[in-house]
């Protein structure tokens, strides 16, 4: 049971690293004079999986595409529905005892 709780809080904790780097990595490229909407649909996967708070979070951190209405009304959704999900997972191992 304990070694569910372990690869549970390891996927949760990838996944959010993952969405962070992915975002830090877009605004450096876009700095370096890449373009901007490139690689919406990696952030939305990574988002599904499990890491949009990250997203939402560096988004604000960063101060980078705060005007993408798209990005800052569905990171939130998605980020309750992650959090909902984890809840259960954690719960469901509960139930294995």
């Amino acid at each position: 049971m304990i070694l569910l709780y372990i690869l549970l809080s390891v996927y949760i904790l990838a996944v959010n690293f993952y969405s962070f780097r992915l975002v830090k990595t877009q605004r450096d490229d876009f700095e370096a004079g890449g373009e901007l909407g490139c690689g919406d649909g990696k952030l939305i996967l990574a988002a599904l999986l499990g890491g949009a708070g990250a997203i939402y979070l560096t988004m604000f951190a960063l101060r980078f595409r705060l005007g993408n209405l798209m990005l800052m009304i569905s990171m939130p959704v998605l980020a309750v529905l992650n959090v909902y999900l984890f809840y259960l997972g954690f719960r469901s191992v509960m139930l294995f005892l």
